[in-house]
């Protein structure tokens, strides 16, 4: 089986790779556990959000223009769904054990807004 990745936009990808985001909040449920990769996705939010975004997670290193976008940054374990009360959306996904890439890659296939096969096909 290929490895899937998960789309994310920064800074929202660059704090799981830190370890700083532990849940990525979903609109729906997830029964996959498996190490899966992370897409940072060229879409941007707002000036205002990102700075406030990077604020929240601490990062000060960098700025958000200089996150990495368009490239798979890394891979995590998504462990565990579970339904959240009073979150930003109704499901969490957890994730841990975060592995930075050692290369940048820009996926061969189309990405997705959510599950995507960035090398291959399922």
């Amino acid at each position: 089986m290929k490895q899937r990745a998960l789309s994310i936009r920064q800074p929202h990808a660059e704090a799981i790779m830190r370890g700083v985001k532990k849940i990525e909040y979903r609109s729906g449920p997830t029964k996959k556990q498996e190490r899966i990769l992370i897409y940072a996705s060229p879409q941007r939010y707002s000036s205002k959000e990102e700075t406030e975004l990077m604020a929240s997670y601490g990062i000060t290193d960098v700025s958000c223009d200089d996150l990495r976008r368009g490239v798979i940054i890394g891979s995590v374990e998504l462990f565990d769904c579970q339904p959240v009360v009073g979150g930003p959306r109704p499901w969490g996904w957890y994730v841990r054990n975060p592995e930075q890439s050692k290369r940048l890659r820009r996926p061969k296939n189309r990405p997705n807004a959510v599950w995507f096969i960035p090398f291959g096909s399922d």
